[in-house]
């Protein structure tokens, strides 16, 4: 793309408007749920758990074939 003076055209954006949607809360002042764990967690964390305790997830791994090991 070129303009009439034979540069190149500059592209330009842009910024979005309206509003904006706000993070998730859940609940302030909230703790670990395991025994004995003190942790505060963030009002964005949606777990009952700190990341210590927090119970192990496996991604979903589509078309590959694992070797048993």
């Amino acid at each position: 793309m070129t303009n009439t003076t034979g540069g190149a055209a500059a592209v330009r954006g842009e910024a979005i408007k309206g509003v904006t949607r706000p993070s998730k809360r859940f609940g302030k002042d909230r703790v670990c749920a395991k025994s004995g764990c003190d942790t505060k967690l963030s009002q964005y964390n949606k777990s009952d758990y700190c990341h210590t305790h927090a119970p192990i997830r496996f991604p979903r791994v589509r078309g590959k074939i694992l070797d048993k090991a």
